[in-house]
């Protein structure tokens, strides 16, 4: 087939990308060579519109073993064990097919943690909706959980956390991000840098067939009206096939055959085979007629664009074939030798003993387009003057209950109920806390992981919720008693042709990495989603991170469900009172406008690591951050977790008692202390310089405010469960 200009911008290239691919080449591609291109050229797998921004992120730290550039980052978590974990998005097929677009988005990201050599331990996902009014959220809600459950169920890895929010900016474009975790020994971790000269190159898994063709592309580019067309880009998973290649893998990474593995995700064979010959700086040479194909008749253009699911490419040892061979038969998965490395720096293709494409290896990575696109800055929007005397005639029941009962703080019990989370036997805190916590299997250690985003904060001001969401993921792990580590991100955005949607990326960018980089909280891993909009309406900026940590004794683990009558209540951080842009002014208010909450890092630093000098010390009995809905919403779920009341009274201060209880302050935690350890504890609170208020102490029932307000804990329960599951029925 003659390829031309028209054909390469059906491809999703750009008319000068196209005339240097010719360059490049010195020549015309044929169709396999320009579908090549346009999956390795777009936007999915090139990064070429975030690479120069992504750059800056700090990514080295004392426990990093692994940054950015593998397929998952990989941390330190002492005795020779470490954790390996990525974040990665599955927007665009979750849309279009919301169960196999999740259920492939959690099989692709468990991939690429077990192509590491890691067995995993622990799902979570951050799931993002349109508004609940509008007519499809139902549905795509309702395919998104069984697809996440019906793919980790099946595989035996308990899903842990999680978040899920509404909004209607997610009405034409919802977003799915699934995150991993997996367990390895330091000396057994496997990478995808290619290496030797004529080493076979082996194929595994499931057979190729025509799913998931222009998956990347189709991730690259904005929805249409024509949507419909595109589900056969949508792969289709099979989880018990990939519970077989886990442990086939696996069992074949206990010895010494493997020299490189990469799992055959976005792109297929196309990426898999490219990306390990340009690490390795080698060529490689596959002989398509090989590769096991479920259809008939596939061309070697449909073979190298397949996203097909449960694949992995392997680099062998020379002589250890038939070894691999019988281990992949025991688990009934394809086995075929398809090609060999090279020392000549290409991808050379055969098909009936044809050579059917030959591109130099690093015109398609090296050589891949790098945008500099221009981005408008973000202004800081204007405090809100609020009426103060409205504030003081609203009811605080009231008030609590519209707030407690709202699609994005109402409990999501019926999502994670579906979620198998204790599957494997080590899940020690499971969904609805503040972070999903799992025991290293036979050791007193434990992992804790979150993952959160917050689209409002990030939409108002991209700097300030840039750093907003790395905090509020430190927060939640620290809340638990677990020691911050590392994150991996996922970054969605609107298209990055768009000045206003660029400057969102590059802001909330800057904004994560500054606080990464004073929280020591490096980034190792990650993914850009853009193009995450339908026709010229784009999500509002949604970088989700995943944050994890490590506890070293899991038996000082904190829960925040309230412990004993007659303890006393702690706010940790200093309450100003800011309600701009919070949940209570959306829901309460309708006022949409105004700045973020201000993030003072030093506060946030200092703040965290006293109260987990506190927890190693024994005095904290149960901690929850405060942030969606401020101080009350947070108590409330308290209550509601440890079925006690609570006796508030607020500090005489200058703000009312509505801005007290439902600002969204940073750097605060709500802590729970005995009235003997009560004196020790503001001790060390003041001898770091933390703010922090006593605002009560726990009784048997109810919630009583100010001696005035009185909420029974039932009243509680059923403003905060009923919501979801009302909707779901």
């Amino acid at each position: 087939m003659l390829v031309n200009e028209k054909i390469a911008i059906e491809h999703g290239l750009k008319s000068d990308e196209y005339k240097k691919i010719c360059k490049l080449l010195k020549r015309t591609p044929n169709i396999t060579e320009l579908g090549i291109f346009s999956a390795m050229w777009n936007e999915h797998c090139s990064y070429k519109s975030s690479r120069i921004h992504l750059k800056k992120l700090p990514t080295k730290g004392k426990k990093v073993i692994q940054g950015p550039g593998e397929n998952a980052g990989v941390i330190d978590i002492e005795d020779s064990d470490a954790i390996v974990f990525k974040i990665e998005s599955h927007n665009h097929p979750s849309f279009i097919e919301p169960y196999q677009g999740a259920a492939t988005g959690v099989g692709g990201i468990m991939r690429d943690v077990f192509t590491m050599g890691a067995r995993p331990i622990a799902n979570l996902n951050s799931i993002h909706f349109g508004s609940p009014q509008n007519k499809k959220t139902k549905n795509l809600l309702r395919g998104v959980v069984h697809g996440i459950g019906g793919y980790g169920n099946c595989m035996g890895v308990p899903t842990v956390g999680g978040q899920t929010s509404f909004d209607s900016s997610y009405n034409g474009n919802i977003l799915v991000n699934a995150m991993t975790l997996g367990l390895v020994k330091k000396n057994k971790i496997f990478y995808s840098k290619a290496a030797g000269l004529n080493k076979p190159v082996i194929y595994v898994g499931s057979k190729t067939g025509r799913d998931g063709i222009h998956g990347a592309s189709m991730a690259s580019a904005s929805f249409d009206d024509k949507i419909e067309e595109k589900k056969p880009t949508v792969q289709v998973g099979d989880p018990f096939t990939e519970k077989l290649l886990l442990e086939a893998c696996l069992e074949l990474m206990a010895g010494d055959s493997i020299i490189a593995i990469q799992d055959m995700g976005a792109a297929g064979l196309t990426s898999s085979s490219i990306e390990m010959a340009s690490k390795g700086n080698l060529g490689i040479e596959i002989d398509l007629s090989k590769v096991p194909c479920r259809e008939s008749n596939m061309t070697p253009y449909e073979i190298m664009l397949s996203e097909s699911q449960e694949r992995m490419l392997i680099i062998l040892e020379n002589g250890k074939e038939d070894l691999a061979k019988k281990i992949f038969d025991k688990w009934n998965l394809d086995f075929a030798v398809i090609g060999k490395t090279t020392n000549t720096k290409n991808i050379e293709l055969f098909f009936d003993q044809k050579q059917v494409a030959k591109i130099p290896v690093n015109t398609l990575v090296e050589n891949s387009p790098m945008y500099d696109r221009k981005w408008k800055k973000s202004k800081l929007p204007k405090k809100i003057k609020h009426d103060r005397s409205k504030l003081k005639n609203l009811k605080i029941k009231e008030t609590l209950k519209k707030i407690l009962s709202s699609p994005n703080i109402c409990s999501k019990e019926w999502i994670w109920e579906q979620y198998d989370h204790t599957v494997m036997g080590d899940t020690i805190q499971k969904p609805g806390g503040d972070s999903g916590v799992i025991r290293i299997h036979g050791t007193d250690k434990a992992v804790a992981a979150t993952v959160d985003s917050s689209a409002t904060y990030c939409w108002a001001h991209p700097l300030t919720g840039g750093k907003q969401v790395v905090c509020e993921t430190w927060r939640n792990l620290i809340s638990v008693g677990a020691k911050p580590i590392a994150i991996t991100n996922c970054l969605n955005f609107g298209s990055p042709e768009k000045e206003e949607n660029m400057g969102e990326f590059v802001e909330c960018v800057q904004g994560i990495g500054e606080a990464c980089k004073y929280l020591e909280y490096p980034v190792v891993s990650g993914n850009v989603s853009f193009y995450n909009q339908t026709k010229e309406i784009g999500i509002k900026p949604t970088p989700a991170i995943g944050g994890v940590g490590l506890i070293k004794d899991y038996k000082k683990m904190i829960t925040m469900n309230f412990k004993g009558t007659g303890n006393q209540i702690l706010v940790i951080g200093k309450t100003e009172g800011h309600i701009d842009q919070s949940l209570f002014a959306r829901v309460i208010l309708n006022e949409k406008n105004g700045p973020p909450p201000e993030v003072n890092l030093f506060n946030e630093k200092n703040n965290g690591e006293t109260l987990l000098n506190l927890i190693d010390k024994n005095y904290v009995k149960s901690a929850h951050d405060v942030s969606l809905g401020g101080i009350i919403t947070a108590i409330s779920k308290m209550c509601i977790k440890g079925n006690k009341g609570v006796e508030l009274k607020i500090p005489k201060f200058l703000i009312n008692e509505i801005e007290y209880f439902f600002a969204e302050d940073q750097g605060r935690y709500i802590i729970e202390v005995s009235l003997e350890d009560l004196k020790n504890v503001t001790k060390i609170l003041d001898k770091n310089s933390v703010h922090y208020d006593e605002i009560g102490k726990i009784i048997d029932k109810d919630l009583i405010i100010n001696q005035k307000t009185k909420v029974t804990i039932d009243e509680l329960k059923s403003y905060n469960t009923n919501w979801l599951k009302e909707y779901m029925n």
